[in-house]
Order: structure tokens, then C-alpha cells, then sequence
């Protein structure tokens, strides 16, 4: 984040007071105040301080599969196009033409280049300027000089993230234990098999939130997968920007109650305790991923204003599984138990967001069964307090 955007990004004293409250042990700490999810100056505030500083997750790196697959994205108001160059390296750059500014890329695909419709500036997938029409008697023009603005890009784990900042925190730094804390699931080695956007009419923090609790689960999905969760395990301390917590499961995480007789094989080399339950994980701000005893599975979640976030539903399963001769018949019973899932969960996520729009709307308290919701309240209050 640049000196510019630091010194206009101001948190109101209010505001401050209610964010120090999420600050303390979990046992005692305040849920995030409302203005959180719905104001317009929080939201600004977030891209500057969450989002356009830090790391970004934007996915799984094997969904940009081949030499020249893009996507586009926008990171705290920041157009950025992810490609896979010509030499297979995954780089990120601004999506914004060196001419006029134009957006260059929309939505995702492949190309051999990346060319502005505008006035047809094209660029290498190395990000040079390779393409200027007209542009021979501008006097001193110099294509190398108008190249695109490039932002660091680091793959960990399977997962690519994206950082905005200038010099960006060590990556190894930012996850800290991460790598130790997940090691007995293959996390890099998993192929997706399914990404599917959608939006939700929610701010995106109450999104992920969602995907990190167990405290809804008898209530939102009575009849679908509570019966197969027991309560979570005591909060994971970790070093690092996320928040992890396991819990139990009878029969798969990944299935609906009803169709646990459908599970697929483990994942080859997943031994203990691993077997019988799920591994919920937060990646800060963005990734939230679950590890269960024969796949991956999670969501991308990107703010789209205040009130309304896009997501990507990611599904993952060890080769050696997606090569078995019933993997065709079976996956479709776990991507129903995920569709599901967020049909349930989406209309509960467009109603409690209607309330935390409401000017009476206050800080709650959290149960036991939210530990990864208030390890992200803290996080999250602690990068806004930086502003203060």
C-alpha cells in the first residue's frame, strides 16, 4: 500500500473501539462490528488495508493449466489479469493499458497475447509492450518503456496469491506454520476438477465465515449434512495469516448425509486421525479450504462492494483417484453434497446481511463453535487498527 493511501485511510474513533474488542482471547472477544459488513467507508477502507496490501489468494494454480490461460479478478479496486506465460510461470499484472488506460482483458481464457481493443496496444505474455499502432512519430517513444505494471505472484501449497504491495512481506513469512500444520494432506499434488463462479448479495466477510463454523449446521442444514459433523476440536495456535481448526466426521465431510455410501478412496498416503474428519482452514483474507479424508475442497471469495461478493466453488481430488474407473459416477454425488450446501447457506448469508445493514445493529458475542470466525475477527481488526 502505498504513503498516499495510508495516510487517507483514517479509521473513525467509534470504529476503533469496536474493532479493539475482537482483539482479545477468544473466549471474551466481540463479534465484528456491523459496520463491517455493510458501510461504504469500511469497504474503501478494506481495499486499501486488507486487499491492496499483504497477500491476496486467487485460486488453485492448476486452474491456469496451459501457456497463455488468463483470468481476470479485481483486488481492492485493483483490475489484475493472472496469466500463465510462454515458459509455464504464472504471473500477475495490472489490467490496465499503458496507453489510456483502458482494461485490456475480460473475464478468463486463453491468448497468445494480450491485446487492448481500444487502440490495439498488444503485450507479451511476459508483460512487454510488443504492439503500439501509430505510435512511429511520437518523438522518443520507447515500447520498452510502456510495458505492463507487474505485481508479485507466489505459488505455495497448490494455491497462487497475489500481492500489490511494492515489497511485499516474505511469503514464507506471511504463512508461517501453514506448510507444517497441513502436511499430511498432499495439498500441492491435488488436481481440480471443478471451478464454478457465482455471486452472492453478501459482504464477502460473512461469506467465508460461513464456510467456518459449525455453529449453523443444525440449523441451516438439518436434513443434509449435520448428522455427519461432531463438534470441532479445541482452536488450532498457529504462526502465519490464517486460522485452522479439525473436527471429527461419521462417514465423509465431502458427502451428503444420505449418500455416504457413495465415499470415493482416501487420499493415497493419508494415515491417523485425518482419516475420520475435516480440516477447516482460513487463508487471510480470501481462501477458506477444507481437507477431508479424500479430497479438497473450497471457495475464492472477492468483494464487489459491501454488499455483494463473488465466489468460486474449487473442488479437488488426488490423480491417482480421478484416474479410477468409477471417479465419473461417484465425483457427481460430491459436487450435489457442495451445491447443496450453498443453497442452503446462501439464503441465511442474504438475510443476515439485510440485518447487518439495519442502523441498530450491534457486536454479538462468538461460541465455541466459531473458532476460525474469531481468529479471522482478530486478524482483521488488527490490520484495520494499523490505520488508526
Amino acid at each position: 500500500m502505498s504513503d498516499l493511501d495510508v495516510r487517507s485511510s483514517r479509521l473513525p474513533q467509534y470504529l476503533a473501539d469496536d474493532l479493539a474488542r475482537c482483539r482479545v482471547p477468544a473466549g471474551e472477544a466481540a463479534t465484528l462490528p456491523p459496520a463491517c459488513y455493510a458501510d461504504a467507508e469500511v469497504h474503501a477502507l478494506e481495499e486499501a488495508v486488507i486487499f491492496r496490501r499483504g497477500w491476496v489468494g486467487v485460486g488453485r494454480s492448476d486452474t491456469w493449466r496451459s501457456n497463455g490461460d488468463y483470468r481476470t479478478f479485481e483486488l481492492g479496486g485493483v483490475p489484475i489479469v493472472v496469466v500463465r506465460d510462454d515458459d509455464g510461470r504464472l504471473r500477475a499484472y495490472n489490467n490496465s493499458c499503458s496507453h489510456r488506460s483502458s482494461r485490456i482483458m475480460e473475464g478468463e481464457g486463453s491468448c497468445a497475447r494480450m491485446r487492448c481493443r481500444f487502440h490495439f496496444w498488444t503485450y507479451a505474455l511476459d508483460g512487454r509492450l510488443i504492439g503500439a499502432p501509430s505510435m512511429q512519430r511520437t518523438p522518443g517513444f520507447d515500447p520498452g518503456e510502456h510495458g505492463l505494471t507487474e505485481f508479485a505472484l507466489s505459488e505455495r501449497y497448490g494455491f497462487a496469491l497475489v500481492s500489490l504491495e511494492a515489497d511485499p512481506p516474505a511469503i514464507d513469512d506471511w504463512l508461517g506454520d501453514f506448510g507444517d500444520l497441513h502436511a499430511d494432506w498432499p495439498l500441492s499434488d491435488v488436481v481440480t476438477t471443478r471451478r464454478r463462479e457465482f455471486t452472492v448479495d453478501c459482504n464477502w466477510k460473512a461469506f467465508a465465515e460461513v464456510f467456518n463454523e459449525y455453529y449453523h449446521l443444525p440449523y441451516v442444514h438439518p436434513d443434509s449434512i449435520d448428522g455427519t459433523y461432531g463438534e470441532p476440536d479445541d482452536p488450532e495456535q498457529v504462526d502465519g495469516a490464517y486460522a485452522s481448526h479439525f473436527g471429527t466426521t461419521v462417514g465423509t465431510g465431502a458427502l451428503l448425509d444420505a449418500t455416504q455410501d457413495r465415499a470415493l478412496q482416501a487420499i493415497p498416503g493419508l494415515t491417523g486421525r485425518p482419516t475420520i474428519g475435516v480440516r477447516y482452514s482460513w487463508l487471510f483474507p480470501n481462501l477458506v479450504v477444507a481437507m477431508g479424508s479424500e479430497a479438497l475442497w473450497m471457495y475464492e471469495v472477492y468483494p464487489d462492494g459491501p454488499d455483494r461478493c463473488r465466489c468460486a466453488q474449487v473442488v479437488c481430488f488426488p490423480q491417482a483417484t480421478i484416474d479410477g474407473e468409477d471417479f465419473g459416477d461417484r465425483v457427481v454425488d460430491y459436487y450435489e453434497r457442495f451445491d447443496v450446501a450453498l443453497d442452503e447457506d446462501i439464503p441465511m448469508l442474504v438475510q443476515q446481511h439485510a440485518g447487518q445493514r439495519s442502523p441498530f445493529a450491534r457486536q454479538g458475542r462468538f461460541s465455541y463453535l466459531e473458532p476460525n470466525v474469531a481468529a479471522f475477527a482478530d486478524w482483521y481488526a488488527g490490520q484495520l487498527l494499523t490505520v488508526h
